[in-house]
């Protein structure tokens, strides 16, 4: 890190906590630290939207993803669109209607105070644990940057994030995180021009694009289906507009970390607005920052990369009696790259030429190349796991990051560094808000101290984002043993978010099922989807389907069986 980049990186993320201290000071009341009075505009709620869910794991994670496995992860937002048309129509005009603080609040009317709870702590978990990957993501970088202990680099990340998030409430989340979308987008844009101008002055961006697509990274969009083999199949177009759909559903309209973006607008019309708003821009920004990694894949095609991208680790190896062997592997490498390198050239030209049996024939070598180094790469990774014993062998989370720690000019360095930092204080200020939030009304305020003055409740809020702040730091202690962070987070919310989203769905639009009925379908529900996640191979976006229509489901076989057994009663 040079001197500019200190000052780029400290100068952003100083402004940015500021900002939303100075802008939202004088909160006073729950109304005003929980809802931001009202006075959220379109553009703020989805802008805030859209931050909230591009946490540092979007930027860090995505292009290593990209970098691996082609673009068929945008498949994973197909339903996304979909999702924000129906939260409109139906959700906010009940949420709005009721004036309610958090998502849960709505139970109790619809149901009773349990299946409120049950809703309320299903979701304080799963987003208790997502809150620390959140954080984790960024402090791997810091950590390996600096040679700071990851412990250490936690604890700054979450009491930068916890200092404008306690003092300004919901409100200091919405209002900071149009400056951090603006540092994210204009720095990842920076970035993707950057590595294609990087490409050699043979190899034009049509060029790029013709070689990642004869590599296999421009599969954007799959539609084939086997309904014996493609339940594993994490992201294809059908899991993506189904699967997709159902966790769409309950993130945006369940996850109280989302909610709060649009209750805090002026009008049910701002709120559909800004929901509507990141429908339409959300596939767009996923797709160019995928893109983003398949450039820095071209790019290494025609630039060595590293045989193992985590330098931190590479490092600690170096220092064992092993690092001959890691010398000799390196060679090994280089070796296989430099051929390759010869091959990427007459593949271009092949392609410029448009001679399809040249393309075969260089194609082919190219791909036995890649193969013949990702050997390379494993043999790596085993000794990585036989010299450094609980090290992290899983790098794709470091494949952007080293690129931009390397190539990228004094400035710019700190500039993406600022876009993950960004993105990391926008996504765990919603987290922590969220989580505050929903234990003081659901919990604290509902079954624990109803009697409490608005200020005592705002007071008990900040107390309540400490609390979470620390419960998720050290939560990211643990985040390492995680394979790609982007998965895992999407894992951890498909584990719950379909039994939530049956619970909700059931209240909107199956009258005839009464609150016992729901409570024990959930539970059952929950059960279901655990079981799928140990013992089956199901992809994990198929939990969102599973877990709701089992809800609903129990839920009318319960509601048959309970009011079966009250009609006996009263006959009795």
């Amino acid at each position: 890190m040079r001197p500019l980049d200190w000052i780029v990186l400290l100068g952003t993320i100083g402004f940015i906590v500021i900002y939303g201290i100075w802008k939202t000071r004088g909160s006073q009341d729950i109304e005003g630290y929980l809802k931001g009075d009202n006075s959220m505009k379109w553009w703020t709620i989805g802008l805030s939207i859209m931050a909230t869910q591009a946490s540092a794991i979007t930027f860090l994670s995505t292009p290593g993803q990209a970098y691996e496995d082609g673009m068929r992860f945008v498949q994973f937002y197909f339903g996304l669109p979909i999702a924000m048309v129906i939260i409109s129509v139906t959700v906010i005009p009940i949420f709005y209607k009721l004036n309610v603080y958090t998502a849960y609040e709505f139970l109790e009317n619809r149901f009773d105070l349990k299946t409120r709870s049950l809703a309320a702590l299903l979701f304080l978990v799963q987003r208790g644990l997502a809150a620390g990957i959140t954080i984790y993501a960024p402090a791997i970088i810091l950590s390996t940057m600096l040679g700071w202990s990851l412990t250490i680099t936690n604890l700054v990340i979450g009491v930068v994030v916890i200092i404008y998030t306690m003092s300004g409430g919901s409100k200091a989340v919405s209002v900071t995180q149009k400056q951090q979308m603006a540092v994210m987008m204009g720095g990842m844009i920076i970035a993707g021009i950057m590595v294609v101008s990087y490409l050699p002055d043979n190899v034009g961006f049509g060029d790029a694009v013709a070689v990642a697509g004869k590599l296999g990274k421009m599969n954007v969009v799959d539609f084939n289906w086997d309904w014996k083999t493609s339940w594993d199949d994490r992201y294809n177009f059908w899991s993506g507009i189904t699967g997709g759909l159902f966790l769409a559903l309950s993130y945006f309209g369940t996850d109280q970390s989302q909610v709060a973006r649009y209750l805090g607008g002026k009008s049910i019309g701002e709120s559909r607005l800004g929901l509507l708003f990141n429908g339409l821009l959300k596939i767009p920004m996923q797709f160019m920052i995928l893109f983003i990694g398949v450039m820095v894949f071209v790019f290494y095609q025609f630039n060595e990369p590293p045989v193992f991208f985590n330098e931190g680790t590479k490092s600690k190896l170096y220092a064992t009696e092993h690092a001959t062997e890691l010398r000799t592997l390196e060679a090994n490498y280089s070796s296989i790259f430099e051929e390759k390198k010869q091959a990427m050239q007459s593949l271009v030209s092949a392609l410029k030429t448009e001679d399809e049996a040249a393309i075969a024939i260089a194609e082919t070598k190219v791909e036995n190349l890649n193969a013949a180094g990702k050997e390379v790469r494993e043999e790596v990774k085993a000794l990585i796991t036989k010299a450094v014993p609980n090290a992290e062998t899983k790098d794709t989370d470091y494949v952007f990051i080293s690129f931009v720690m390397k190539y990228l000019p004094a400035g710019l360095v700190g500039l993406l560094l600022a876009v993950i930092f960004a993105a990391a204080m926008s996504s765990v200020a919603s987290e922590m808000n969220a989580l505050a939030s929903t234990t003081v009304v659901d919990i604290y305020k509902r079954s624990i101290n109803p009697n409490g003055s608005p200020m005592h409740y705002v007071n008990a809020s900040k107390v309540l984002t400490i609390a979470w702040g620390i419960i998720a730091i050290l939560f990211a202690t643990f985040a390492s043993m995680l394979d790609n962070l982007i998965q895992a987070v999407n894992i951890i919310g498909s584990i719950f978010y379909g039994t939530i989203l049956g619970i909700f769905l059931v209240a909107f639009y199956f009258k005839r099922i009464k609150g016992n009925a729901v409570f024990f379908a959930a539970i059952l529900a929950e059960v279901v989807v655990l079981y799928c996640f140990y013992f089956t191979e199901i992809a994990f976006l198929w939990f969102n389907v599973i877990g709701c229509v089992a809800v609903i489901v129990f839920g009318f076989i319960l509601q048959t069986l309970i009011g079966k057994n009250e009609k006996e009663l009263v006959k009795v």
